[in-house]
């Protein structure tokens, strides 16, 4: 072999040789890159997943507020021994600041519990049910009366304000139809009903104004949003109770939850929430919605009456003769 030829060998060798790295690169940056893009996909998924998780979570604690069914305040009394002065005087001095504390506080000594003794059923009572939406005018509240329509039973829905045309003409087939017609604020928004007594004062109004103009009815009863016993605000709920009682409005909560203001609930749901509810007591008001993602709610309300009649139960519209379901007393607010 001449030299020539060695040196060109060498040449195609070497040429070979970087020929091999740069392809040893690319694959090996496209694997890195595969990789990399693998663990994106990977991270973002669990990332998705986990945000799903906690929108869901809030829908239930929110738009859900509503499926709570308010119960007793609990407090507890711890025994104390008595022993030294100074732990007489302290207590002496607690009483007096808790005594001075309630007469600044009108509102110390309501009464809250949503059960009573003498509406708990007895064998051979009858059930009283009282179907009652917190209604968002929509859709799903005209496919709620054309149901209630077929099967001639009168509900309750504690309606929120609107002046779209669709839903005034849903305003009007409720009393049209027979049904009775309730307020659940004008703006359902909390943070501004609930901001002062005024701004609440104001809201109320609205939706009563708004439902005697476009109705002729003047509606004598109101749901809070999220109920007499939420905690939302910094005011006590006792303070806008006494602000309907004065306005001598009677206020519903509810102490039977259909269970509808989850998101992920089924016509199984609805039904069996309804139904073993009801069966604790002489006077079931049930909570249900109507809002646009409530198909579900439409669905189960055929069979749900179908059950109660089964079961002999009357279903009626809340009037003047309805025992009222209240968390905070009203007679004890003032």
């Amino acid at each position: 072999m001449t030299t020539n030829d060695s040196d060109l060998l060498n040449q195609q060798r070497q040429r070979r040789k970087r020929i091999n790295r740069i392809k040893t690169g690319i694959i090996t940056t496209i694997a890195m890159w595969m990789l990399f893009s693998l663990l994106a996909i990977i991270i973002l998924s669990v990332q998705v997943y986990k945000l799903h998780q906690t929108v869901g979570a809030l829908q239930d604690s929110v738009s859900n507020m509503d499926n709570i069914v308010p119960g007793t305040q609990d407090s507890s009394v711890a025994d104390k021994d008595t022993s030294t002065d100074s732990d007489v005087q302290s207590e002496s001095d607690e009483t007096q600041n808790s005594q001075e504390t309630e007469s600044e506080d009108p509102y110390a000594n309501i009464v809250t519990g949503i059960d009573t003794e003498e509406n708990f059923a007895k064998e051979g009572d009858v059930h009283n049910v009282y179907l009652t939406f917190n209604c968002v005018p929509g859709d799903n509240t005209t496919k709620i009366l054309d149901v209630l329509a077929q099967y001639q039973v009168k509900a309750t829905f504690f309606v929120v304000g609107s002046e779209d045309e669709d839903d005034v003409a849903i305003y009007q087939r409720i009393v049209n139809e027979g049904h009775t017609i309730g307020m659940h604020s004008y703006s359902n928004k909390y943070s501004s009903i609930y901001s002062s007594e005024e701004a609440f004062l104001e809201d109320y109004r609205k939706i009563s104004d708004l439902l005697y103009e476009l109705t002729g009815v003047r509606s004598s009863y109101y749901r809070f949003p999220g109920g007499s016993s939420n905690q939302v605000g910094d005011l006590n709920m006792a303070a806008f109770a006494h602000i309907l009682n004065q306005e001598k409005i009677t206020y519903f909560d509810w102490n039977v939850s259909a269970g509808d203001a989850a998101y992920d609930y089924t016509v199984e749901d609805v039904t069996n929430n309804v139904l073993e509810g009801i069966a604790k007591y002489k006077t079931s008001v049930v909570l249900l919605h109507d809002d646009s993602n409530k198909s579900t709610t439409v669905e189960a309300l055929g069979t749900l009456i179908e059950r109660l009649n089964e079961q002999g139960a009357k279903i009626l519209p809340i009037d003047e003769n309805t025992d009222v379901i209240q968390y905070i007393k009203a007679e004890s607010v003032g």
